[in-house]
């Protein structure tokens, strides 16, 4: 096909753009990476005018004019060569701004999205955000539901689910089972129990893994655990027969950004075929857990010119070719560097979650801020609050949202009995019965009467006595 010629009219100025690349960068939201790497709009009548170029853009020119070479990049080619041409050819007519106006239109719902879903590409479905506000992008995500199951089932509509991450900077048993304790009796930890390790070492990260499966099953809990290490750690312990539920990897946008964490397709395929073999799910094998943000791929100067936005839709299609039970943006974790402030960490949790429900991916978002950053806590409250009106499937629950061993601001165990509170939702229907079942939650409340048993239980384990 003829690619065409990517440039607009805005008052007696006809404004250029050098090719899809820079057309997507220069549509962007303005945002302080992009700045600093020299990708931003000049001003706002360029980027209101890359905006109108960008949605006359047809869909199909997405298939031929790559941001990063096909030749060159394993996530390009797996873009292209895993594209669904049925599903496209329920969209393939629209330019960008169709596509905006289709996933807007009341006749579009969450099935008309989840068919097309595997036609649409990263860039589409990034171009397509640009050019949305952040009504939009709640709007068409909350219509979408992924749905996705291991001890339980995440993503149902009407549910909220919460990492419990209860992280130790010494990653000491006492001090993670208390965490445990404290999120388990504020309904956090339906989605996963998840650490992250103070050290990467197989012998402390094994300790880590029976720790957390020995609270799980003395207690009973229909959930996961996961021990955040890097994916060779976890195929070593399962080869070393370590109780894993969860293969979990960071990944970005680019083959190079990837090679920075030490990965790349192959692997990941290993560590997804390696885990589900132990077929330790009850409800389902869904067994990859990805985290990713805005930012990775400039940060390890593997951005190929391309802005951090389209970058990160990137990191999506690794992650839908895996079939992840969770995959979250850790949106202000890279630091100001990249996301400066509250409004640019919220326009990107946003573009983060919608872009990752467009795609069919298990959304959930890690709301979050450095102390450098000019954030504070009533901007995570609005992103939270947002973010749960746009339908996210899980947040994190942190012990007083301070991550003492990682140094960042994040959500709490109370923020998630906020969320579900005033927007009638209820965690994952297995760990729902469980909390009734433990004396933990009684007429959709959260009560007492079982925390002192359940209390037991857990700090006995964690002093070897579980």
């Amino acid at each position: 096909m003829t690619l065409p010629s990517y440039c607009a009219d805005l008052g007696t100025t006809r404004h250029r753009f050098g090719g899809l690349r820079q057309l997507l960068a220069v549509a962007s939201a303005f945002r302080s990476g992009d700045d600093l790497a020299g990708l931003s709009a000049s001003d706002a009548q360029h980027r209101i005018a890359a905006r109108l170029a960008l949605a006359e853009v047809p869909l199909p020119t997405f298939l031929e004019d790559m941001v990063v070479p096909y030749e060159t990049d394993e996530v390009s080619r797996l873009i292209v060569d895993s594209h669904n041409m049925t599903a496209f050819r329920s969209v393939a007519h629209l330019t960008v701004g169709g596509f905006r106006d289709w996933l807007l239109d009341d006749a579009t719902d969450g099935v008309a999205i989840a068919a097309a879903s595997p036609g649409i590409t990263p860039e589409m479905v990034a171009a397509v955000s640009k050019l949305m506000r952040n009504q939009d992008l709640i709007a068409a995500a909350r219509k979408v539901r992924v749905v996705t199951r291991f001890r339980g089932t995440l993503g149902l509509q009407g549910r909220l689910s919460t990492r419990l991450q209860p992280n130790h900077p010494m990653d000491d048993p006492a001090g993670i089972a208390a965490s445990i304790l404290d999120g388990l009796v504020m309904g956090a930890g339906d989605a996963v129990i998840g650490v992250n390790p103070a050290s990467d070492h197989v012998e402390e990260t094994a300790a880590l893994l029976h720790l957390l499966d020995r609270i799980r099953d003395k207690c009973g809990i229909p959930t996961q655990t996961c021990v955040l290490t890097h994916i060779t750690t976890t195929i070593e312990l399962i080869r070393q027969g370590a109780p894993v539920d969860l293969c979990f990897q960071s990944i970005a946008g680019t083959e190079q950004a990837n090679r920075g964490f030490g990965i790349d397709l192959a692997l990941l395929a290993e560590g997804e075929a390696a885990t589900r073999s132990l077929d330790r799910g009850t409800v389902g094998q869904d067994c990859m857990y990805f985290e990713t943000g805005q930012g990775s791929c400039l940060s390890a100067e593997a951005h190929h010119g391309v802005d951090q936005q389209t970058l990160e839709a990137r990191a999506y299609a690794i992650a839908r070719a895996f079939r992840p039970l969770l995959v979250n943006s850790v949106v202000g974790f890279i630091g100001p560097e990249y996301l400066y402030n509250g409004k640019q960490i919220l326009r990107a949790a946003l573009e983060d979650h919608f872009c990752g429900k467009i795609l069919g991916l298990p959304m959930g978002l890690d709301i979050c801020y450095t102390n450098h950053a000019e954030a504070d806590g009533d901007d995570s409250g609005a992103i939270l609050t947002l973010a749960g009106v746009a339908g996210v499937n899980f947040i994190m629950g942190v012990p007083g949202a301070d991550d003492v061993m990682l140094g960042y601001q994040s959500t709490s165990f109370h923020d998630a009995l906020y969320l579900r509170d005033v927007l009638g939702l209820s965690p994952a229907p297995e760990f729902e019965q469980w909390l009734v079942g433990a004396g933990l939650l009684a007429d959709g409340r959260m009560v007492e009467a079982g925390v002192p048993e359940l209390g037991d239980r857990i700090l006995a384990v964690a002093h070897g006595h579980g």
